[in-house]
């Protein structure tokens, strides 16, 4: 099986059994996979809204799964046989609130995205203040998570 680490800002898709390996803070991961093709990829986005400004990377929630859509439908994939996992978006910081919040703010756009895409969100792990170290495997949609405890 192939191995790929997912850095911050990018994505992966492919139609071959891939382990994917990210870790996530505050940054948000949203894995998609095709029940019916057995097929899979995640995204890894630190911000997320794009506005407008500069070029629409994946760093940004709103692109970053747009894009991976687009992989994952020039795959074959239909959107009625996508299922999504979202996990990430933890509060790392004791002040963060409000519009500091990066990582409340990137859940909400991983769930209002999907919602406007009609893509279910199967399972998740998101919020609380520690990190998290997952394995997605694209060909299964199975995903493997720890939680990553603060170091003093």
């Amino acid at each position: 099986m192939k191995e790929h680490f997912l850095y911050p800002g990018t994505l992966y898709a492919d139609k071959d059994a891939t382990a994917v390996t990210t870790i996530l803070g505050s940054c948000v991961a949203v894995c998609f996979w095709d029940m019916v093709l057995k097929v899979g990829g995640m995204n890894h986005y630190l911000l997320p809204l794009w506005n407008g400004e500069g070029l629409p990377t994946p760093k940004f929630g709103n692109i970053a799964i747009t894009k991976l859509l687009e992989k994952m439908l020039s795959f074959g994939c239909m959107k009625k046989n996508l299922q999504a996992k979202v996990f990430g978006g933890a509060a790392l910081m004791a002040s963060s609130s409000g519009l500091l919040n990066v990582g409340e703010r990137n859940i909400l756009i991983a769930e209002d995205v999907l919602s406007d895409e009609g893509i279910r969100i199967i399972s998740s792990d998101v919020g609380g203040n520690q990190g998290r170290k997952m394995i997605f495997q694209t060909d299964t949609g199975g995903v493997l998570m720890k939680k990553v405890k603060k170091s003093a």
